[in-house]
């Protein structure tokens, strides 16, 4: 799986987890460079709570595009140290 954004590739991994239709990468598969930690967070009630990055590419900043859980609860455990994108950031095989 890809994840592109701004027409760059921004994590490639074939070690994805699929959650409510979202893939997961780990978190090793994308570069520390092009992230930056956001404020924001959301309430999932099986997933606990998500924390965002704002995501950079060639000098564009798509903010709040990929999340994580830091602690999610055992339901979710699957996608500790793992990553999603949304806002624009074209999943695909």
């Amino acid at each position: 799986m890809k994840a592109i954004w701004n027409s760059q590739v921004v994590a490639e991994s074939d070690d994805t987890v699929v959650v409510e239709g979202n893939h997961y990468f780990p978190r090793a598969a994308i570069d520390d460079g092009l992230l930056t930690a956001s404020e924001t967070t959301t309430f999932c009630p099986w997933k606990g709570t998500a924390h965002y990055y704002h995501l950079s590419v060639a000098g564009e900043t798509n903010p709040d595009a990929v999340w994580y859980y830091p602690d999610p609860k055992p339901a979710a455990a699957e996608i500790e140290g793992r990553v999603a994108f949304w806002h624009g950031v074209e999943v695909t095989a």
